[in-house]
């Protein structure tokens, strides 16, 4: 069996949670069918890896525009694979195109849904439109889609509801096991700036409107004096959202110290010595499919606190493996919280608890990491989805 991968990210050009999902499903397959990457940017020296390029007539065009014209390459490309599988709407028409081109089946991972994320228009445009049709299109006409969470599944029935549930699969996000594991290294914590003989709440992800990123600021502002918040939080989708974010941290800078923000994407040796010594990892966000960041900090055995939303409940066990903060939201697709107020201050509630009782907290985390082994390990993944490969071949 040879199935082509279609995806904008693959390393070393990652910069969110789908990224890190395409190089270990890819690295997990390999060990049983032949796979052929097709990713976005610049070459790759890795064999059985092609890049391509915008061309140079629409490097300037909308992003959408420019994502079509690299998808138009990759669709070119495919003939002689078996399957195609695609993730995120960026390589959802190379698949969609490659398989009228190329009579062959077309399976789409969800990470996310364009539905579900409204405020893409402000770094889209009209482009948001053009992605959100490319999205439907390309659900519709797959073959199967594979949800990373029982939550999202839902969600996609929930914005698709033409769509026929049986070719709706749920395969977990998974996590490396051997690559992600508790380690000791202070003087690597150090050297980020982090005192690793202090409490801390460790915050990872981009900055976008999903990830929450103002309410935890706002919740960061009631912890305990002595508790330190680490942000590692870059790419930012828009202007806007940056400058916000950065008067919210100016902001608590200014009324307590230890506030350490990490604006370079960290290597995974540094960041696994970082959510290692963290008494806390935090998961502020309001709209969540899984949250693979979730099981890397599990993985090397910091509780988890998460807002009860999307797939989160699937990975954080409350009271077991971390806490769950409850939110209402508002039903218009922004994921905002009904009462931001009350948000706030259960968010703060649940951290406070988690950091004020280090040694429950090393409970929680070490059963994080017994759960991570159990339940979210690549091989177990990579069984599940190439079943799925076998079943639209048939």
């Amino acid at each position: 069996m040879r199935v082509d991968i279609l995806s904008r990210e693959y390393p070393p050009e990652v910069y969110g949670g789908a990224g890190v999902h395409v190089a270990e499903l890819v690295r997990a397959l390999r060990y049983d069918i032949d796979v052929r990457v097709r990713c976005f940017g610049t070459p790759r020296d890795e064999p059985g890896v092609t890049s391509y390029l915008v061309p140079a007539q629409l490097s300037g065009a909308n992003p959408s525009l420019a994502t079509m014209s690299v998808d138009l390459q990759i669709s070119q490309d495919v003939g002689g694979a078996d399957v195609v599988h695609s993730h995120t709407w960026y390589a959802n028409m190379a698949g969609h195109l490659a398989a009228l081109l190329h009579d062959v089946p077309h399976v789409v991972t969800a990470h996310s849904l364009e539905p579900l994320r409204p405020w893409k228009a402000e770094q889209l445009g009209g482009g948001y439109r053009i992605s959100s049709w490319i999205e439907s299109t390309a659900f519709h006409s797959a073959n199967a889609v594979i949800a990373v969470s029982d939550g999202m599944r839902r969600d996609i029935l929930r914005s698709y509801p033409a769509l026929d549930e049986s070719k709706v699969h749920v395969v977990h996000n998974g996590i490396d096991l051997d690559r992600w594991r508790p380690v000791d290294k202070p003087d690597e914590v150090r050297a980020l700036g982090v005192d690793p003989d202090r409490p801390s709440v460790v915050f990872v992800g981009r900055i976008t409107r999903q990830k929450g990123l103002p309410y935890l600021l706002q919740a960061a502002a009631r912890l305990p004096q002595d508790v330190q918040l680490v942000l590692c939080a870059g790419a930012p989708d828009t202007p806007e959202i940056l400058a916000e974010v950065e008067a919210g941290v100016r902001q608590l800078q200014q009324e307590r110290n230890g506030v350490v923000w990490i604006d370079r994407l960290l290597s995974q040796p540094e960041l696994a010595a970082l959510l290692s010594s963290a008494t806390t990892f935090v998961c502020p966000s309001v709209y969540e499919p899984l949250g693979i960041v979730n099981l890397e900090a599990m993985a090397c055995a910091a509780p988890v606190v998460g807002t009860a939303t999307g797939g989160i409940p699937e990975v954080v066990d409350d009271g077991v493996t971390g806490r769950l903060v409850p939110i209402e939201q508002l039903e218009d697709g922004t994921g905002t919280p009904v009462d931001p107020e009350r948000f706030v201050a259960d968010l703060a509630a649940a951290l406070t608890e988690v950091v004020s009782d280090p040694v429950a907290a090393k409970r929680m985390g070490e059963a994080g990491r017994q759960r991570a082994e159990a339940d979210f390990g690549w091989g177990r993944i990579a069984e599940r989805t190439v079943a799925i490969y076998r079943s639209v071949m048939a």
